[in-house]
């Protein structure tokens, strides 16, 4: 059977951050009719990732709140006790956990403040990753890599022991596995850290 048939990826959506930036927490920022963290969730749903997980503080009511609401299942939400260890370290409890559904192959890690991203630009990432299935695949805009990232099962269980600091650090050290696809859309540039970066983004990328 060729590899490209035998493809299962969950979405990894990190939201354990504390949007000091921000002002207030951006996960539960309205987007459209629904939050930030909301169309994350569809926007994976919509490209039938076979498993959601959102990664959070392991004390973040607000947040557990929302998934609530959003009706997101509780077997599908992973805890990071350390959140303040860093976004690598919410990497790391995915990447440890034992939820994960057994047919997977892949992993996608997805920023959990990325809603204005375009729904194609997904679609062509997981596409790609499909026709690339040993290599760890990003998106490039104007010739720099962006998030989110995927991870073939040997690269995403690697991350579990990784003595590396950071994601980018991670990367760098597995260079020769990452595969990099060109998507036309400029809402890879921006990073939702500060409110004027919130209106830049409902103004400019809200479909």
């Amino acid at each position: 059977m060729p590899a490209e048939l035998n493809f299962s990826f969950a979405a990894v959506i990190l939201a354990a951050g504390r949007s000091s930036r921000m002002g207030r927490p951006k996960m539960l920022l309205p987007w459209g009719q629904t939050s930030v963290l909301g169309q994350q969730i569809e926007l994976w749903a919509k490209i039938s990732a076979s498993q959601i997980t959102v990664i959070c503080a392991a004390d973040d009511s607000a947040i557990q709140a929302e998934l609530d609401r959003l009706g997101f299942p509780a077997a599908n939400r992973i805890f990071n006790p350390e959140p303040a260890r860093g976004m690598f370290s919410s990497i790391q409890c995915a990447a440890q956990w034992t939820g994960w559904q057994p047919a997977l192959t892949h992993w996608a890690i997805a920023l959990g403040d990325q809603p204005h991203l375009k729904l194609s630009t997904l679609r062509t990432l997981v596409d790609f990753a499909r026709q690339h299935p040993a290599k760890i695949c990003q998106p490039a805009f104007s010739g720099h890599a962006r998030h989110p990232v995927v991870l073939p099962a040997s690269g995403f269980k690697s991350l579990a022991v990784s003595r590396a600091h950071s994601l980018k650090d991670f990367l760098q050290d597995n260079a020769s596995l990452v595969e990099l696809v060109t998507v036309d859309d400029p809402g890879l540039e921006l990073d939702l850290d500060g409110p004027s970066d919130y209106e830049s983004a409902l103004k400019n990328f809200k479909g």
